[in-house]
C-alpha cells in the first residue's frame, strides 16, 4: 500500500489521475457489437477515432464500470437510452430542415455505388460528418452554415441514382450563402430572431414579437418565476395571434418524448433510492404535461437527490442556442460518480460561504447564506442532444436563480472526458504560444490540476455566487443577448480570482499558488490568441464562451497597461504575452468580477453591452492572421468531440438481462448510422 505524506500531495496525485448507439425499446436492443470491449484502464487505448475538417472525434473510457452492480448498470443503461431517444429533437431545434437533410444524405451514404474515390464523394462524406458532429448544417461553435464542397448538380445526380429527393427550396437553403446563414446571430444591430436559423421561432416572427409576447407574461416581482418559454416553439397562428407549441407528450416532439418517457419509467425501476425515483416520476410528469411549475418541482427534487452512485441530466435545459435566451436545448448526460476525486473536492462546497464572503464583489451583491452547493467529479456513461458529440466538461444546474438560492445546486466535472482530452492532446500549442521556458515548465507541472480546479471553481463557486437585486428581473430579461456571455465571464472570473488565493493551498485544493500562475498564463494566451484558431478570417467572435474569454483577457491587458501587468512582445515575427505581475493581474480580475456582478445584479444592459462589444467581439485581424498561420504548421484540429461507448445488454435464455457490456464503437460513421437506425423518433418531412 502506498502511503501519502500529506493531504495536498494525495489530492494533487488523485486529481492528476481523474478518470487517468430500428429505434430500440430498451429491452430489445439491436446493438451492433463492433470494435472491442475495453477495461477502464486498458493500456494503449486508441483515443482518436476520426479527424476531418476542423474536427477531431475521440473515444472515452468509463472507469469503475465493472464495479457497478447489475441494478446500477441497468439504471445507467435505461437513462442513456432515454437520452438517445431525444437525439432527433436537437437536430430539429437547430434548424427546421436538418432532419430531412441528414436522413437524405445518410441514405446516399449507405446506397451510393458510384466512384467513392472522387473529390465530390470525399467532400460529401466530410459534409455529412460535419452535420453529425454539429447536429445540423451549422457549425456547433461559430454558428456559420457549412458550405458543401460538392456541387448542387453532382448532389442532384447522386440523389436521383439512389432514389431520394430534396425539395429545391431545401437545396437553395443548403447552397445559398445568403439564406439562413447563422444558427444563432447575436449582432445587436440586426433582428436577432429573424436573422437566426434556430427552430425556436417560426420564420414569420420578429424579435419584437417575441419580446412583447413574453413581456406580457413575466412578473418581475415574482420571487419564484417559472422559466417562461423554456419548453416551447413560439409560432404565429393563421389568425395572426402568437402561440406556444409546447414540447410535451401529444404536442410538439411527442413521438420522441413518448420513447424518452418509456425509458425513464424503466430506469425508475432500477433507481438506487426513493429520492431518485421520486425525481424521475416528476420528470416524467413534466414531459407529459409540459407544466413549467412541474419543471421547478422536478429541479428541487433532483438537486436534493444527492445519494447514490449514478446521476443524470435530461430535458430542455441550456438557453445558449436561443438568441433571446428563453428556449432550452435538449440535452442528456448520464454520470457515474468518481468517489475518490469527489471526496477530495468536496471541500469546495463545504467552504462555499467563505468564498462568497471573501469575493471581490460589492457587499450588497453577496449572498448572506450560500446553500446546498454540491460538487462531484463524475465519469460520463453516455451523452446526447446538445451535449454530444461536442460536450461540456463541467455543468452547474439548475439554472433558476431562486431554486439555487433556496435549495442549492449540483456541480459536476466530467472527469473521464477531461482525461480523454488530456491523453489525446499534445504539447504543440503550448510550446508554440508560451512566452518562455518558465511558462512551459509551470504548465507541464501544474496545468492539469489547474484546469480541473479552475473548472470546479467556475461551476461550484462561480455560478452559485452573487445575487440579483429585488425587482430587477432575470438576466435574460435585462441583459438579453449578452446574458450568457456575462454569466460565463462572471464564473470564469470567480475561478481566476480564487485560484491564486493562498487559502486554496491551506484547504488542500492546489499544491502551490504556482498552479494559479499556470492558469493565468494559459487563460491570457488562450483568450488573446489560441482560441482565434477557431474563427474564420474576417469574422468576429460569436460564441458566448469565446466572447467571455477574450473580454476578460483583453480588458485585463488594457487596464493593466499603465502598470505593465501584461506585456505584448514581438520576437522573430511572432507575438507573445508575458505576465509580469500575477498579483496585480489578480486584482484586475477582482475589479472586473465586481463590475460584471454589479451589471448582473442591477440589470445594467448598457454597461453589459459596452463590455461585450468593446472587448469580447472584435478580432484583431493581424493577430488573427498570425495565429492561423502558426497553428496551420502544427496540424492541430481546433475542435474535439466524442463517440459514446455502446452499452450492450447480455440476456439469458429466458430473456433476462444478466449483464451489460461496455463496447467501444468502431468509428464515428458507424455509430452515427447505428443511431440513425435505432433512435429515429421524429418525422423528417414535416417542413417541405
Amino acid at each position: 500500500m502506498v502511503k501519502f505524506t500529506s493531504t495536498i500531495t494525495m489530492l494533487w496525485l488523485l486529481l492528476s489521475l481523474v478518470g487517468c448507439q430500428n429505434a430500440s425499446q430498451g429491452d430489445n436492443p439491436a446493438h451492433p457489437v463492433e470494435g472491442k470491449t475495453t477495461a477502464a484502464e486498458e493500456p494503449g487505448f486508441d483515443w482518436v477515432v476520426d479527424t476531418f475538417a476542423d474536427l477531431r472525434v475521440l473515444r472515452y473510457q468509463i472507469p469503475g464500470w465493472d464495479s457497478l452492480t447489475l441494478k446500477q448498470k441497468k439504471y445507467v443503461y435505461y437513462l442513456t437510452e432515454a437520452g438517445y431517444m431525444g437525439r432527433d429533437i436537437m437536430y430539429d431545434m437547430n434548424y427546421r430542415h436538418n432532419l430531412k437533410i441528414r436522413r437524405t444524405l445518410e441514405h446516399v451514404y449507405r446506397n451510393y455505388k458510384g466512384d467513392k474515390s472522387s473529390k465530390e464523394w470525399r467532400a460529401f462524406v466530410v459534409y455529412l460528418k460535419r452535420i453529425w458532429f454539429s447536429n445540423g448544417i451549422h457549425h456547433h461553435y461559430s454558428m456559420d452554415k457549412f458550405v458543401p464542397g460538392f456541387s448542387r448538380e453532382w448532389l442532384e445526380k447522386v440523389l436521383a441514382v439512389t432514389g431520394k429527393y430534396l425539395h429545391p427550396e431545401v437545396l437553395d437553403l443548403m447552397y445559398d450563402p445568403e439564406l439562413d446563414t447563422k444558427k444563432v446571430n447575436l449582432d445587436p444591430n440586426v433582428d436577432l430572431v429573424y436573422n437566426s436559423a434556430v427552430n425556436f421561432y417560426t420564420p414569420n416572427l420578429r424579435q419584437k414579437d417575441v419580446e412583447d409576447f413574453y413581456k406580457k407574461m413575466i412578473d418581475k416581482n415574482d420571487p419564484k418565476p417559472i422559466s417562461y418559454g423554456l419548453n416551447s416553439q413560439l409560432m404565429r397562428r393563421p389568425d395572426g395571434k402568437l402561440e406556444e407549441r409546447v414540447w410535451k407528450l401529444h404536442e410538439m416532439y411527442s413521438q420522441a418524448i413518448e420513447k424518452i418517457i418509456s425509458n425513464l419509467k424503466k430506469a425508475q425501476e432500477f433507481a438506487e433510492n426513493a429520492k431518485q425515483a421520486e425525481a424521475l416520476s416528476t420528470l416524467i410528469e413534466y414531459y407529459t404535461t409540459g407544466d413549467l411549475k412541474t419543471w421547478d418541482k422536478y429541479n428541487i427534487q433532483w438537486v436534493q437527490a444527492t445519494g447514490g452512485d449514478v446521476d443524470y441530466i435530461n430535458s430542455f435545459i441550456e438557453v445558449y442556442n436561443d438568441p433571446l435566451g428563453y428556449k432550452g436545448s435538449y440535452e442528456s448526460i448520464v454520470e457515474i460518480k468518481d468517489f475518490e476525486a469527489s471526496k477530495r473536492m468536496k471541500v469546495l462546497g463545504e467552504n462555499a460561504q467563505w468564498f462568497e464572503d471573501h469575493s471581490s464583489i460589492l457587499p450588497q451583491h453577496k449572498k448572506k447564506k450560500v446553500v446546498g452547493v454540491t460538487y462531484t467529479v463524475v465519469n460520463v456513461a453516455g451523452e446526447s442532444g446538445d451535449a454530444s458529440p461536442s460536450t461540456p466538461i463541467g455543468v452547474n444546474l439548475p439554472n433558476a436563480n431562486w431554486i439555487r438560492q433556496q435549495y442549492g445546486s449540483k456541480s459536476v466535472s466530467l472527469g473521464n472526458l477531461i482525461e480523454a482530452y488530456h491523453n489525446a492532446g499534445g504539447k504543440g500549442m503550448l510550446k508554440e504560444f508560451a512566452n518562455d521556458e518558465e511558462e512551459i515548465r509551470l504548465s507541464e507541472k501544474y496545468g492539469n490540476i489547474a484546469d480541473k480546479v479552475s473548472t470546479a471553481l467556475h461551476e461550484v463557486i462561480g455560478h452559485a455566487s452573487g445575487k440579483i437585486n429585488p425587482g430587477v428581473g432575470t438576466p435574460k430579461e435585462t441583459l438579453k443577448n449578452y446574458a450568457s456571455t456575462l454569466e460565463e465571464a462572471r464564473a470564469d472570473l470567480v475561478a481566476l480570482y480564487f485560484i491564486m488565493d493562498p487559502q486554496l493551498v491551506q484547504l488542500g485544493i492546489i499544491p502551490s499558488t504556482d498552479a494559479g500562475k499556470a492558469e493565468y498564463d494559459g487563460y491570457i494566451s488562450n483568450g488573446l490568441m489560441k482560441q482565434l484558431r477557431r474563427i474564420k478570417p474576417g469574422k468576429n467572435i460569436e460564441e458566448a464562451h469565446m466572447r467571455n474569454r477574450q473580454l476578460i483577457a483583453k480588458w485585463a491587458l488594457e487596464k493593466g497597461a499603465k502598470d505593465g501587468v501584461i506585456i505584448r512582445e514581438e520576437r522573430d515575427g511572432k507575438t507573445y504575452f508575458d505576465i509580469k505581475d500575477y498579483g496585480k493581474l489578480r486584482e484586475l480580475f477582482g475589479r472586473l468580477l465586481r463590475e460584471i456582478q454589479r451589471i448582473k445584479s442591477e440589470g445594467d444592459y448598457q454597461a453589459g453591452h459596452d463590455l461585450v462589444e468593446n472587448y469580447g467581439v472584435q478580432v484583431d485581424k493581424e493577430l488573427h492572421k498570425e495565429v492561423l498561420e502558426r497553428v496551420a504548421k502544427l496540424h492541430i484540429k481546433p475542435y474535439s468531440g466524442f463517440v459514446n461507448p455502446v452499452l450492450t445488454p447480455v440476456k439469458d435464455k429466458d430473456g433476462y438481462i444478466t449483464d451489460i457490456l461496455l463496447v467501444q464503437p468502431k468509428d464515428f460513421a458507424t455509430q452515427m448510422l447505428d443511431y440513425a437506425d435505432r433512435y429515429t423518433t421524429l418525422p423528417d418531412d414535416n417542413q417541405l
